[in-house]
């Protein structure tokens, strides 16, 4: 087949190379990228990465343009409401040094993004869980361009979402995937301090449990579907890798350039190519065929590392030379300071009302009966008139959507009040229903902007935020609105959300930790190993402003439940191995 014109090629989707290091854009730029992301040394979902320093970046982008190619950076972690500040100011500096976007995960970042630089194009990061079309749709109405979908996607969704949304879509074609859904995992953060939403990842999904690697997943490669890919709709193709050598980038770019300018399939030899730069014993495009199975798994061998070693080393020299400082729209050594009328104006504390309690279980029969709590979730699926809430999956494939709202006129009709929004895409399914709103834990709220965002967007009663803060962060954050915040005071906190079933009901680490794996509407949830507990800290909760105490039963039996509401009633010491909201 002989190679595509200039004009076919402006209509294929664009390529975009992934960049830890100024080697690595020269790598990506002469293997024919015609876009890069990477990021600074702030405030990007991989801190581990050699990243771009801050004198580096204007020249580095000037570097990009000179080549026509165009230059992401990322701002893809969740933010604390102390570094507001200084990610504004980041944001103008990126701005003023040329930055074609910035891709970006935090949703009250974002919304100060639009006010600060309305002119700067926003791409929402994977880390937001986009796996609908109602997810892009809600995005784009927010300023968002372009919406990098969640990895887990089929074929059939991603061309769905294509043609149902405005946006730009991305989709990740190379690399590593995580074995949690996209956005949803807090097992790096709760088992050692070291948050995934925050781009300080452990990985302890590769690690051993029960003698093997049940959470290890083979590195995805889309190489064999690259037409279907063109067709898809899908605007540009991510390759993964920011910790990655610039060989690897320069390698991997290069097979998937020539894929596409011939508009075919890789072939063995160009996927052994691939192999051979990295693999986890092979790959996997079990998420894009829906072939989801054992065969995913895979982990980095002794002869997996000796092929990486032996591979080609780009030494560079072809690419456009280094830009000169002289010529670059801006010339920066530090950080810019705002001035201090720039400073963010938080809203205004409001005086705490009497604390409630709710909780959610996984199946009717460990609801107790006369509970005494305020409120009762029951999984969508599950649900039974025992609870007066209902609790959505936190992924909802448009495959999967008409069932899901059939699922929850049935639970309207059984007595349903309430609902608890898991997703972004969910935010106007409580008023079509005529539910009450509240917003769960999984919207990863970490500040006082985002919360007001989903506070007023999704006219929230109440909101429970990230599992992941410590109580003198959830005490600096208020609401404009009547909203309730909430915290998860009691029970396992789900570490990963799985669409590649575990096919075990318990994992045991090397340390002999037990994580109850249990299914929940077509997913398996990993649960910690031991349960949040804040019955006898009530005090504490209350100078945190916690005005919604809720609380997880996930393995608990009825009489397990009693013996907590029991201990939340009498402020009991536990004497159980336990986990607590940190001071």
């Amino acid at each position: 087949m002989a190679p595509t014109t200039a004009a076919d090629r402006r209509a294929l989707p664009e390529l975009l190379a992934p960049c830890g290091s100024r080697q690595a854009i020269e790598a990506a730029i002469e293997a024919g990228a015609d876009a890069v992301y990477f990021g600074g040394t702030m405030l990007n979902a991989r801190m581990n990465a050699r990243n771009i320093a801050a004198d580096e970046i204007a020249p580095a982008i000037a570097d990009c343009h000179a080549a026509g190619v165009k230059a992401y950076v990322t701002l893809n972690t969740q933010i604390y409401d102390r570094e507001l500040k200084s990610a504004l100011s980041y944001a103008e500096f990126l701005a003023r040094a040329g930055a074609d976007a910035l891709i970006v995960a935090d949703i009250g970042l974002a919304g100060l993004l639009r006010r600060r630089l309305p002119r700067l194009e926003l791409h929402a990061s994977t880390q937001m869980t986009v796996h609908n079309t109602e997810g892009a749709e809600r995005l784009y109405a927010d300023g968002f361009r372009r919406v990098v979908a969640a990895r887990e996607l089929s074929e059939e969704n991603i061309r769905s979402i294509c043609a149902g949304t405005e946006a730009e879509i991305e989709l990740f074609i190379h690399g590593a995937i995580c074995v949690s859904c996209s956005g949803q995992c807090l097992m790096s953060a709760m088992l050692g301090g070291r948050s995934g939403n925050r781009g300080e990842c452990a990985q302890p999904c590769r690690m051993s449990y029960g003698g093997g690697y049940p959470l290890s997943l083979k590195d995805m490669a889309l190489a064999g579907h690259i037409p279907s890919l063109i067709r898809s709709g899908v605007r540009s193709l991510k390759i993964e890798g920011r910790m990655k050598s610039p060989s690897y980038v320069y390698g991997v770019t290069s097979i998937y350039r020539r894929l596409l300018d011939e508009d075919r399939a890789a072939t063995r030899e160009e996927t052994e190519a691939l192999a051979k730069l990295f693999s986890r014993g092979g790959f996997t495009d079990g998420y894009y065929t829906g072939k989801i199975d054992r065969g995913m798994l895979g982990v980095r061998s002794e002869g997996n590392i000796a092929d990486t070693r032996s591979a080609a080393v780009f030494r560079g020299g072809k690419a456009a030379p280094a830009a000169s400082s002289k010529g670059n729209a801006v010339t920066v050594t530090e950080l810019p300071r705002p001035a201090a009328s720039e400073k963010p104006e938080f809203p205004p504390k409001t005086p705490m009302r009497k604390p409630i309690l709710t909780a959610r279980f996984r199946t009717a029969s460990q609801i107790p009966e006369n509970a005494g709590l305020d409120g009762i979730y029951l999984p969508l699926l599950a649900y039974e008139s025992a609870a007066d809430g209902v609790l959505l999956p936190p992924v909802i494939f448009d495959s999967e959507r008409d069932g899901v709202r059939r699922a929850l006129e049935r639970a309207a009709g059984k007595g349903a009040r309430h609902v608890l929004l898991t997703n972004i895409g969910q935010l106007g399914l409580a008023k079509e229903f005529g539910l009450i709103p509240h917003g769960d834990f999984r919207l990863n709220v970490f500040n006082a902007f985002s919360a007001g965002y989903y506070a007023e967007a999704g006219q929230l009663e109440s909101l429970l935020l990230s599992c992941e803060l410590t109580l003198p962060q959830i005490r600096d954050i208020h609401f404009r609105t009547a909203t309730r915040k909430g915290a998860v005071v009691y029970g396992r906190i789900p570490l990963m959300l799985l669409e590649k079933p575990v096919g075990k009901p318990m994992l045991r680490d090397t340390r002999g930790a037990l994580f109850p794996v249990l299914p929940e509407a077509g997913r398996d949830i990993l649960y910690n190993s031991v349960p949040v507990y804040m019955a006898d800290q009530l005090d504490r909760l209350d100078r945190a402003g916690v005005e919604e105490r809720h609380m997880i039963f996930s393995d608990e039996n009825r009489g397990a439940v009693m013996k907590v509401l029991y201990a939340y009633a009498h402020g009991t010491i536990p004497k159980e191995s336990i986990r607590r909201i940190k001071s």
